[in-house]
């Protein structure tokens, strides 16, 4: 490969990490084309783009980024796919119900969610991160509890008044 082609593709890496708040490095070598098909469509679906890369060109423009990625270095080994995210959770679910089927891979090999580095061991933690539309829709849910409370008692306070009233005017007709 040529230095300008390989320059073009380290670029092409630095732009996609950047664009994208989470990624996953994952080992896929061993999928069969029906396996690796199915994988392309689940992260079609789940919006996470896949990308097989060379380690070293990967490692390349992780050093060029100013974020510090020295955590996966160790995870560069043999062939690596870049799950790219907006969803931190995203990959990491999908990579556990290919588990749940029965297939040893892909294999999470490290991850880069919430600018913090998680290992190939960590993938029951980052199936259990919070998405921010997960996270929004909790706080909402505890906003809107009291105020719940709060409508319910008025609600049921008028009830008790209107009773009451009623009550009164017919006493005296």
């Amino acid at each position: 490969m040529k230095k300008e082609d390989k320059s073009q593709i380290i670029e092409n890496i630095k732009v996609a990490l950047q664009e994208y708040p989470a990624f996953y490095l994952v080992e896929t070598a061993g999928l069969n084309a029906e396996k690796t098909s199915a994988l392309r469509r689940a992260c079609f679906k789940a919006d996470i783009k896949l990308l097989v890369v060379k380690n070293t060109l990967l490692h390349k423009a992780m050093e060029e980024l100013d974020t510090d990625y020295s955590g996966l270095y160790p995870a560069l080994k043999e062939s690596t796919s870049l799950m790219l995210t907006r969803v931190g959770n995203a990959p990491a679910k999908l990579l556990k119900d290919f588990v749940k089927k029965g297939d040893k891979l892909p294999m999470l090999k490290g991850a880069f969610v919430e600018e913090c580095v998680y290992g190939a061991d960590a993938i029951d933690a980052l199936a259990s991160i919070k998405s921010k539309n997960e996270l929004i829709a909790d706080v909402i849910a505890l906003l809107q509890s009291p105020i719940n409370n709060v409508i319910g008692a008025l609600q049921s306070g008028g009830n008790t008044i209107h009773g009451v009233l009623k009550t009164l005017g017919e006493r005296e007709g």
